[in-house]
């Protein structure tokens, strides 16, 4: 299956409308899928968790990390409450989700 997008911009627009600059954060992403909301902010963060339950989907995110990215990007096939127990003391600037609940 193809990684959706957002064609007419509309998701990503919103997402920073509300988040505003990702330069040099740490964000959480909270249900990152594939990997399709990533890619759109990714390249200015300083840092990248993204995490979802679903292995499937968390192997085609690692598959399509673009290079630019995989110093930066780290996918996990966790849930949120799971991802908190194993890393008490990791904090971000930003948590996101899109399509999570």
């Amino acid at each position: 299956m193809a990684i959706q997008l957002d064609p007419q911009g509309r998701e990503t627009s919103i997402l920073f409308s509300l988040a505003g600059s990702f330069e040099g954060k740490s964000v959480l992403e909270i249900g990152c899928g594939d990997g399709r909301l990533t890619w759109r902010y990714a390249a200015g963060a300083s840092r990248v968790a993204g995490i979802d339950p679903n292995g499937d989907k968390v192997a085609r995110a690692i598959e399509n990390t673009p290079a630019a990215l995989r110093d930066k990007v780290q996918f996990v096939a966790t849930d949120l409450f799971a991802y908190a127990r194993s890393n008490p003391a990791r904090r971000f600037d930003l948590a996101i989700l899109s399509w999570s609940l």
